[in-house]
């Protein structure tokens, strides 16, 4: 079985429509997604149709989180200013049942694939807010030595990273949406549950139109349109 890793699509459904043009070409039937599906961006309903032509599972990261506090009320100035108009931008176009898969994902989930115990989180397993970056130590990548795990699935950082640590393999994909790595395109990896390779994958696409939008949406916040182009 080939599967896709994704993590912090963000929105981005121009990305996310070659990444998953791509998958599609190499024979990938399911995906696992590490959060953040929101945020920053402005078409997560199209995200959604996109992601619903295939078999897939997701987490929920902190822009989901964010989402929830959102719907009660709470700290949306701050993520606009912050964050810029993306969960603006879902409220206005998520019906409420796109909007409610969102707000039930779990922190974390255990999967069983193909024999082997599968770890999914955004951050870590115990929160999506927490940062582990490709050049932290290895013991804080012991934190993903839960449940007996055999592959851990995570994101947060957008930046792709695989470390294998004994009999736990570690694998950030990096971001299809807004990636932080100075590779302009969607990250993303290719996971084959016969040879057991993961092939980290970036997939190109053209970003003027979200820049454009970008900059008429949150004029004040130039990184959303600079960090998809910057090498």
């Amino acid at each position: 079985m080939k599967i896709g890793l994704l993590a912090d699509i963000h929105g981005n459904a121009a990305a996310l429509r070659a990444c998953l043009a791509a998958a599609k070409r190499v024979g990938v039937t399911r995906m696992l997604i590490a959060g953040d599906l929101v945020g920053y961006y402005y078409a997560p309903h199209e995200v959604m149709d996109e992601l619903d032509r295939f078999d897939w599972v997701a987490v929920r990261g902190n822009h989901e989180d964010m989402l929830g506090a959102w719907c009660r009320g709470q700290g949306r100035g701050m993520v606009r200013r912050r964050y810029g108009s993306g969960l603006a931008a879902a409220m206005d176009v998520l019906d409420e049942t796109k909007l409610g898969r969102l707000l039930d994902l779990p922190v974390s989930r255990r999967l069983e694939i193909e024999g082997a115990t599968i770890l999914l989180c955004h951050g870590t397993p115990a929160s999506a807010e927490r940062y582990v970056y490709p050049d932290a130590p290895d013991s804080a990548f012991e934190a993903f030595r839960v449940g007996g795990a055999q592959l851990a699935v995570y994101g947060h950082t957008h930046y792709p990273h695989l470390r294998d640590m004994g009999d736990l393999r570690i694998i950030n994909p990096g971001s299809v949406g807004q990636p932080r790595n100075r590779v302009p395109g969607a990250h993303w990896a290719l996971w084959d549950t016969e040879t057991g390779t993961i092939q980290p994958r970036v997939d190109y696409y053209d970003p003027a139109p979200l820049i454009a939008e970008c900059r008429v949406r949150d004029p004040h916040l130039p990184y959303l349109a600079e960090v998809l182009v910057r090498t």
